[in-house]
């Protein structure tokens, strides 16, 4: 092994390379070892519901209590006999979800994992954890066509080990498997335009002009099968598309229409989805959220914070966004501006044109399109769920500090750099899951379960289906636990009419007050004195806690009162 390869503040034996796939061990260790240890959150309950098939057969609940068990068989296969069964529950998934915002894919994808392993927190995140080592192993690929074997390893440890893509690879949504479909495209695409295309000038590196013919139907098949899966996915997948559009036309426009046939093919396969369902969910969407606040200086100012925030939540903060102030993601960001501009600035100057403006293309240019996109639009869509909408940027952007550090060209300051940006990764990544936990949940069954015979009744101010499922998922239906949900300012009229009407049954009242009940206004002093002086007119408080986990959702305060 070179000296060069060496890192001189580590023992002399470790090379780089070295340390990187040990990074990307580590990376994978946390994945495993974390599949099970947070309760799912609002949105990974939804993903369950509606892989289940059952959607459609969700009441959300009125001004009567009802069994929380019923909501508990949603979270699981309805009964099959027959195959006649199996497809019916199959149709039944695709119409439930219409009225959701994203395609398909994930959805069906998790019902056929959930067939084989059943509803649990490790099984159902396990299918996107697998996903996410298929990116890594990809992300290798891609980095290596681009700048070798050591700058293959980097970009695919700095993927492994980013905060962002590691808490996406635990959680049961669409965006983790976006990230493995613009890898596999953007390395598909550049295999078939020619590696030697980019015409890497300071760090030259093996490339093969030309694919034989068994290469070009098998790149040619990965292309058009990722663009499907990424479409089906989710739709502002199609920025994406238009991103390899504008790679043809940087590196290989003497043959744009072969690359055109193969990105429409792609984008023609999921013309059956379009028709029937993406135009349905159109009808449902809800964009009046996004609306642009009066005032051009204003809307600037924030437009450029959401691509600081979108930049410092996928480089840097990763899911502690949930718990940190937002000036914090913002400032990464900006830092982020800064080095990309510097760094691009000087790798121009030093004549490495080509590989830079493949790179910023595939990173910068997507969110160029969604930055144009909302401000042709009066929109703010960029920084809509913690960063998350714009996953497709993540692989470009860490594509692009893989090359910024290539380019320094003294070694100690290299392994330096690298090391210390991969160390940085796991630092965040592991503090968020050792120091961060959710497990409100599980204490709520803890509390049921001390009484596990003793008739319940849960009175909740949220009628949102993400609260109600998840009490539904952990507690036990083997409990008499009956449910009362109400937005806040219903929940006491509801509650004193069900006292004064009848005995009730409920040896226990369990009060759950949601700090953001989602589809209502949170609990004011007032209607949470009203509600306590209803309950205290028969039953007596034994006990109030404060639930809390790794985001504003998580927090619930806790009364539990004995008859009296």
């Amino acid at each position: 092994m070179k000296e060069g390869n060496k890192l001189g503040f580590f023992s002399k034996s470790l090379s780089l390379e070295t340390l990187l796939i040990a990074a990307i061990v580590i990376s994978i260790f946390i994945r495993v070892l974390n599949l099970g240890t947070r309760e799912f959150w609002y949105d990974e309950v939804l993903s369950l519901l509606l892989s289940t098939g059952q959607k459609s057969a969700y009441v959300p609940p009125k001004d009567v209590p009802v069994v929380l068990a019923n909501y508990t068989l949603l979270l699981n296969l309805p009964p099959e006999s027959s195959f006649d069964d199996i497809l019916r529950t199959l149709v039944s998934l695709l119409k439930g979800i219409i009225a959701e915002p994203h395609p398909f894919l994930f959805y069906l994808s998790q019902h056929f994992w959930l067939r084989l392993f059943g509803n649990s927190e490790i099984a159902q995140r396990s299918l996107n954890t697998l996903l996410s080592l298929f990116s890594i192993g990809c992300g290798y690929g891609l980095g290596r066509t681009l700048f070798g074997y050591r700058g293959g390893l980097l970009f695919a440890a700095a993927l492994a080990t980013n905060p962002f893509f590691l808490f996406h690879s635990l959680n049961v949504r669409m965006y983790a498997p976006l990230v493995l479909w613009t890898i596999l495209s953007a390395w598909a695409l550049i295999q078939l335009m020619g590696v030697d295309k980019i015409n890497p000038q300071s760090f030259p590196i093996n490339t093969k002009a030309s694919l034989q013919w068994k290469g070009q139907l098998f790149w040619t098949g990965v292309l058009i099968a990722s663009v499907v899966a990424g479409c089906l996915t989710f739709y502002l997948f199609a920025y994406w598309v238009i991103t390899l559009a504008a790679l043809v036309l940087y590196l290989d426009r003497h043959h744009w229409w072969q690359h055109a046939l193969r990105l429409g093919t792609g984008v023609l396969i999921t013309v059956p989805w379009v028709l029937w369902g993406t135009r349905q969910q159109l009808r449902n969407a809800d964009l009046g959220r996004f609306s642009t606040p009066p005032g051009f200086f204003a809307t600037m100012v924030q437009h450029f914070q959401d691509v600081a925030y979108l930049l410092g939540v996928q480089l840097g903060v990763g899911d502690w966004i949930t718990s940190i102030p937002v000036w914090v993601a913002v400032s990464t960001g900006v830092f982020w501006i800064i080095v990309f501009t510097i760094g691009s600035i000087r790798l121009w100057k030093l004549g490495e044109h080509r590989r830079l403006g493949t790179i910023l293309i595939l990173g910068i240019f997507p969110l160029f399109l969604a930055l144009l996109a909302d401000i042709v639009g009066k929109k703010f869509t960029i920084g809509f769920g913690w960063g998350r909408s714009l996953m497709i940027i993540l692989p470009g952007c860490l594509l692009l500090i893989t090359l910024l550090i290539q380019g320094i060209k003294k070694e100690p300051l290299y392994r330096l750099t690298a090391t210390g940006l991969i160390l940085v990764y796991l630092t965040i990544s592991i503090a968020d899951y050792s120091l961060r936990s959710r497990q409100m949940f599980h204490q709520i069954s803890d509390i049921i379960a001390s009484e596990p015979t003793t008739p319940t009744l849960i009175v909740m101010n949220s009628k949102a289906w993400g609260h109600v499922n998840r009490l539904a998922y952990y507690i036990s239906p083997a409990y008499p636990v009956s449910l009362l949900a109400q937005e806040s300012a219903k929940l006491a009229p509801a509650l004193k009419k069900l006292l004064t009407s009848q005995t009730l049954p409920y040896g226990r009242i369990i009060e759950l007050e949601v700090a953001e009940p989602v589809w209502s206004e949170p609990t004011t002093a007032a209607e949470r004195e009203t509600l306590q002086k209803i309950l205290q007119s028969q039953y007596q408080l034994k006990n109030n806690q404060l639930l809390q986990g790794t985001m504003d959702l998580d927090e619930f305060t806790v009364n539990v009162y004995q008859r009296s």
